[in-house]
């Protein structure tokens, strides 16, 4: 945008006036709303959604941010509901017309909008947005910050003074003290007793009878204030003087009507009112539900991509209730090279939920679905579940008939319950996306037909409702739940089509999907399914032991404390830490306060004993919470097994995660860990098998940056740890003491993840420039890896992403953005990620080769988890010698390095016993 004349004068005004302190932008976002709503032609996206005011609006703020070149903004809009205004005099505001609907559906987008664009977006219940501007403004100018408030509501001329000025962004005008003179006559401190004395008809604040602009200047002008005018009302001659003095009983009331609050409790104060990074994935993902192509574009141009055409497609989807379609349908499928299917179920959890439903499709636009369970009162006949699926159950199960899906692991688990073994699984698209970039949106089917195919689809709770009354699918009535499902099936084909072509574009990832991640989930699936035995009365009495050991430690922060109060309080814990104690403050929540996170308690627990009684306490808290009380509620009771899920699709570098339960973060070091993993035991005749690389990533860096000195020491099978302490002090690895071990581990680990030289020194408890000592020697002794670094981060910048070892591309949206901290967190993970991402595939060829072992051979064995770098697998006793050897070979030959690989198996009756 170019800017006007008034807008540089204000913008050098503001730099030229200022403190050391940037300025403080506060957007009156309701005034905005509303005028741009009234004064704007009318807009609406395809779908006849309003959007000209969303648009009027995000306008307006984009333009303020190129306009004023300041972190410091915040938007601010009214509360729904009643403020204490409402309260004082019912009246208020009640010849105000209710707002428009085609206004009201506005709301929530342009709120969403705004919060993606990274300004914060303050909404304080029972004030109104004036108030919270006014409190703002009041804060800023005893803090001597320049305020700019971006308003249309002559109100807030009361505002103005020597540190507040107003702005009209859509009229291009602004307010400081002289030009409220200029405007009103009279100065700032004058507004309110003016509102009040002509009063406002649109906000019902009542005034003095026909007391105009003129009048109201010219009594002030005499009189300077409204007490004083009132006091000498006996001296106001005709008409209009009858009327002052009839109103004197009301005008306190006027005028506190009129009066924005300054005393407004908020949680923000103009310190930390700060503009984060925008989400831009969000926010073009808005932008393309309202159909802002100029937005779509230039978002969208910054990773050289085209916004999505809408297609222009006419839908038709059926609901097959009858035998003849069925059987129509059926032919159909079993003609066709491959097609879409989706399940329709009453849970997500995989072990439990019921089948309702299955939608098909074979060609973009047109689809079905077989309702077979609903079972809301009225709901008309369906076909017997039990004759569908034998039905359907040959062609679920050829190979030769391809499937496309979306997150087909779930219904592979669920099918498989209904003994039908679902084959042919050739495309998934929540994969053909990850695969495709990890990082450019969340993979579920309504983010990815909105990103690729310009489509907003029908969302569970469109049709489920929210919250406790949420309905399952079972109950929602066929002909809505025959679109959704339909529109499922249909989606899922059409995004397939879009994204595998682009992933045969780059060679590299199609072999990811199609090697990697597309076989890897069914093998996931039947783990998922196999699950893993534990001990629910173990767990139960850990439960009761962490919690005698938690009330301990409780009883000991008291001591420490010298009173009681609640450990879990935020609030509480800081006052005693901070007021009380007069422990350092390390560093403050956005609101200002001490923090008390568990950073800061870790570090404080170095010198100081009740943050580590507190890192204690929360640590056990954690485990007994997530672990042992939770571990014994998720066992299947048709199985006796924990069944967790493992996600293909969220972890940005390819590693698995898993939830209910997330096996990922059970504690390995801590003695209450390892009395956890006690509890995951084997069947009887069974052992458990935990096969773990060893120093994985380590190995790697030496592959990826074919250093000398590091390729040599694995290749020797040296102790990595010693052969590094030894390069870096200068001695034989014989002489390297303890310490100089744990510093070389420190320095090894430390900088594949970008550790610094602070970090290190903290980590190791030496000083900063001891540190960069041990670092610069580091380098200069395995150099390969300071160039890897180096080489790495100019190509994550040249090309905004990184590669594994076999291709899988790590994205790194921040790595150029101009917030320092956020770019240097992305070259921490450019260095870091091909390391990491590379461990995940190999690990996943790793699964996909001794899972087809043990199918070849018909073994009884099964993997029974994933864990970092770790497959645990459930052994009958004679298989034992076949599997530590066989699967620990075939994760070792996973990938060709130019260092050895190493795994290392344990046996044990339990998890802890196997590591």
């Amino acid at each position: 945008h170019i800017l006007n004349t008034k807008t540089q004068h204000s913008r050098i005004r503001i730099h030229n006036t200022m403190t050391n302190k940037a300025p403080l932008i506060l957007v009156d976002g309701s005034s905005y709303l509303y005028r741009a709503f009234h004064a704007l032609p009318p807009l609406m996206n395809s779908k006849g959604q309003p959007t000209g005011a969303v648009k009027g609006v995000l306008n307006m703020l984009i333009r303020l941010r190129k306009d004023y070149d300041t972190p410091h903004i915040a938007v601010i809009f009214d509360a729904k509901g009643k403020t204490f205004r409402d309260d004082l005099y019912p009246e208020y505001k009640a010849n105000r017309p209710p707002m428009p609907d085609d206004l009201r559906s506005q709301i929530e987008p342009l709120h969403n909008a705004i919060r993606a664009m990274g300004l914060p977006l303050l909404i304080i219940d029972g004030v109104e947005a004036d108030d919270v501007i006014g409190t703002l403004c009041a804060q800023a100018t005893e803090q001597g910050i320049e305020t700019v408030v971006s308003t249309g509501d002559k109100d807030m001329a009361q505002l103005v003074n020597d540190h507040v000025t107003l702005i009209n962004t859509m009229t291009d005008t602004k307010m400081d003290r002289d030009g409220v003179i200029e405007k009103f006559g009279i100065p700032p401190e004058s507004i309110i007793d003016y509102l009040t004395l002509v009063g406002d008809s649109v906000d019902n604040i009542p005034g003095v009878p026909k007391c105009g602009p003129k009048t109201a200047v010219k009594w002030l002008t005499q009189y300077e204030t409204l007490d004083n005018l009132m006091e000498n009302a006996d001296e106001i001659k005709g008409k209009v003087g009858e009327n002052l003095r009839n109103t004197l009983e009301q005008l306190p009331l006027s005028k506190t009507l009129a009066t924005i609050k300054l005393d407004v409790e908020l949680e923000h104060t103009p310190d930390n009112i700060t503009v984060s990074e925008p989400d831009n994935e969000k926010l073009l993902e808005i932008y393309r539900d309202l159909e802002f192509k100029g937005w779509i574009a230039e978002l969208s141009g910054n990773k050289k991509e085209e916004p999505p055409v809408p297609q222009d497609i006419k839908t038709e989807y059926t609901c097959i209730t009858e035998e003849g379609p069925f059987n129509t349908l059926l032919e159909q499928l079993k003609a066709a090279d491959e097609f879409a299917v989706d399940t329709e179920t009453s849970s997500l959890n995989y072990m439990q939920a019921d089948l309702v439903g299955l939608s098909f499709s074979i060609e973009p636009g047109k689809a079905a679905y077989i309702p077979v369970a609903h079972d809301y009162p009225g709901a008309p006949d369906q076909l017997n579940r039990e004759w569908v699926l034998q039905q359907l159950k040959p062609i679920l199960e050829s190979e030769s008939h391809k499937k496309i899906g979306q997150n087909l692991k779930y219904d592979q688990n669920l099918l498989a319950r209904f003994d039908i073994d679902l084959n042919g699984i050739a495309y998934d698209t929540m994969l053909e996306s990850y695969v495709l970039d990890s990082t450019a949106t969340r993979h579920d089917m309504d983010s990815l037909a909105l990103k690729y195919l310009g489509h907003k689809t029908i969302s569970f709770e469109d049709i489920a409702g929210k919250g406790a009354k949420q309905l399952t699918f079972n109950q929602i009535d066929l002909e809505t739940a025959s679109t959704y499902a339909a529109e499922d099936a249909d989606i899922t084909l059409r995004l397939h089509k879009v994204l595998f072509p682009k992933l045969a574009d780059e060679g590299k990832l199609q072999s990811v999907f199609e090697d990697i991640e597309l076989p890897l989930s069914p093998i996931l699936s039947k783990i998922e399914r196999t699950g893993t035995l534990v001990d629910a009365d173990m767990l139960r009495l850990q439960s009761q032991q962490l919690a005698k050991r938690m009330l301990e430690l409780e009883q000991e922060a008291y001591e420490l404390a010298g009173q009681n109060f609640n450990l879990g309080s935020p609030k509480q814990l800081g006052e005693i830490l901070f007021e009380k104690l007069e422990l350092p403050v390390i560093q403050k929540t956005p609101k200002g306060a001490p923090s008390t996170s568990e950073a800061v308690l870790q570090e404080l627990a170095l010198e100081y004993p009740l943050p580590k009684v507190l890192m204690e306490y929360r640590g056990l808290s954690k485990l007994k919470s997530t672990y042992t009380d939770k571990l014994p509620e998720l066992i299947d009771s048709n199985t006796g097994r924990i069944h967790t899920s493992y996600h293909q699709a969220v972890a940005a570098t390819g590693r698995l995660s898993s939830s209910d339960p997330n096996l990922q973060n059970i504690p390995i070091r801590s003695e209450a860990g390892r009395r956890i993993r006690q509890a995951f035991i084997a069947r009887p005749g069974c052992k458990l098998v935990a096969a773990d690389y060893s120093q994985i990533e380590l190995r790697i860096m030496a592959h990826l940056s074919e250093d000398e000195n590091l390729l040599n020491a694995f290749n020797q099978g040296l102790d990595i740890h010693k052969a590094t302490a030894a390069e870096v002090v200068g001695v034989s690895i014989d002489e390297v003491t303890s310490e100089q071990r744990r510093n070389a581990k420190a320095v090894n680990f430390g900088l594949i993840y970008g550790m610094s030289a602070f970090g290190l020194a903290k980590q190791l408890g030496i000083g900063r420039k001891e540190a960069q000592n041990y670092i610069d020697l580091y380098f200069e002794r395995y150099p390969g890896v300071h160039n890897y670094m180096e080489n790495i981060r100019q190509q994550a910048s040249r090309y905004g992403y990184v590669e594994t070892l076999f291709g899988r591309r790590l994205h790194l949206p921040e790595i150029n953005s101009r917030n320092y901290q956020r770019r240097q967190a992305a070259e921490r993970t450019a260095i870091n990620a091909p390391m990491q991402g590379t461990a995940a595939d190999i690990i996943k060829r790793a699964m996909i080769a001794v899972d087809a072992w043990l199918e070849k051979e018909q073994m009884e064995t099964r993997i029974i988890m994933q864990v970092h770098d770790e497959l645990v697998f459930e052994v009958p006793e004679q298989e034992l010698d076949s599997i530590t050897n066989q699967a620990t070979a075939l994760m070792q030959s996973a990938a060709e390095l130019k260092v050895p690989l190493l795994v290392e198996a344990g046996v044990g009756d339990n998890w802890d016993q196997a590591h």
